[in-house]
């Protein structure tokens, strides 16, 4: 297996997309996007928003796809009027970036009063939208509310990214990088080397009370899981994330289950099998107390003493498990990896196994990881969390297949 290469590129031959742009100083990221959709294969239809066009115009976007772009329900291209209903019937995919606050609000509430949102509501292919917009517009309770009923309605949402935006301020709300829309696309259009294929994957700590207001935990930060996620839905699988306490936003086109102790992040586990891969990245507790306090434990200069207890190897047990899924492992050492990762992956049966050392990757968003499986080891150099992932999501998917 070669590492280290970068992202693979990504074909979309023959695929019929529509792109739609709506009003957004993120207008120019689409520009960008047309142009690789058109370099990997897609055959690309552009469709504007009046409120687009005052940040980029239709000419640039006829030059790059070279298709006419279509900008009013009134346009006579069809001949009959109807547009709006023939454009999506033998189109792949509609996918409206960047979608505006306002687009996604009068996309949850079926609104069709310009060409875009009518093909929306009239299509007979898959939608995704590319959010982008301020931060606090991003995090408004009706901005929330539109994208749980867009999610509820089968819309895929990529992004958004959190970064510097154009009013100054940080945060959410960033659209993705034409790149990154990209690389998402062909598990959308069920080209991905997982595609067909359900992933039940386990990120970030436990939390193991000792009493209502303190627990044992430790310092992994989620970052590798919720990548691989992203990774594993990019490349078409259905993915479950169950996770452990973390600050970050659950990956496009991924259903996230919360949960707090390593029973808790058992119990999801369990209930959420069958599924073909089961990829355990979450750092679970080794022990919990045997008897957590209901009350506050007060301090005292005597000293505190708990009585520890181990807790269940949730990766052990559903490799175990008659007809058990495809499982990986993760082991973060802190001294003689190889050895004890090809340990680990042996006592437990494992296919795969990625080990990396703890001290250089928690918390951190770069990793050196190496792969460990029956054909030996495949070192993959360090590089950011997500480029790690696909890379480990395409070694998945050769040993799967």
């Amino acid at each position: 297996m070669e590492s280290g290469q970068g992202i693979e590129t990504v074909s979309l031959a023959h695929k019929k997309i529509i792109l739609g742009v709506t009003g957004g100083i993120a207008a120019y990221k689409a520009a960008e996007l047309c142009r690789l959709l058109i370099k990997a294969g897609a055959d690309v239809q552009v469709v504007m928003t009046a409120a687009a066009q005052q940040f980029v115009t239709p000419l640039t976007f006829q030059a790059l796809s070279g298709q006419p772009v279509l900008t009013s329900l009134w346009d006579a291209a069809s001949g009959d009027g109807m547009e709006h209903i023939h454009l999506s019937r033998d189109t792949d995919l509609l996918l409206v970036a960047p979608a505006s606050a306002d687009f996604l609000a009068r996309l949850a509430h079926g609104r069709a009063d310009d060409l875009l949102s009518t093909l929306c509501l009239a299509r007979s292919c898959r939608l995704a939208v590319a959010p982008a917009m301020n931060r606090e517009m991003w995090a408004a309770a009706p901005t929330r509310r539109n994208l749980a009923q867009l999610r509820a309605d089968g819309v895929s949402v990529l992004g958004p990214a959190s970064g510097e935006q154009a009013c100054g301020e940080i945060g959410l709300g960033r659209m993705l990088e034409p790149t990154e829309i990209l690389a998402a696309l062909p598990g959308l259009l069920g080209a991905g080397a997982l595609a067909g294929k359900r992933v039940l994957i386990t990120a970030g700590p436990t939390f193991e009370p000792i009493d209502p207001v303190r627990g044992l935990t430790n310092l992994s930060s989620g970052k590798m899981g919720y990548a691989v996620a992203q990774a594993a839905a990019e490349a078409g699988a259905e993915v479950c994330l169950v996770s452990g306490p973390t600050c970050l936003a659950a990956p496009a086109g991924v259903r996230r289950v919360d949960v707090q102790s390593a029973a808790e992040m058992r119990a999801a586990v369990l209930r959420e099998l069958p599924s073909d891969v089961f990829i355990a990245v979450a750092a679970v507790a080794d022990y919990r107390v045997d008897a957590a306090a209901t009350q506050k434990l007060k301090k005292s200069d005597a000293g505190l003493s708990l009585r520890l207890v181990a807790n269940p190897d949730i990766l052990a047990e559903v490799a175990a498990l008659p007809g058990a899924p495809f499982c990986v492992g993760f082991a973060a050492e802190t001294e003689r990896l190889a050895e004890h990762a090809e340990a680990k992956r042996i006592r437990k049966k494992l296919p795969l196994l990625v080990g990396n050392l703890a001290q250089d990757t928690l918390g951190q968003d770069s990793a050196e990881l190496v792969l460990f499986d029956d054909r030996g080891r495949h070192p993959l150099p360090r590089a950011d969390k997500f480029t790690q992932a696909r890379q480990l999501i395409r070694h998945l998917a050769t040993l799967l297949n």
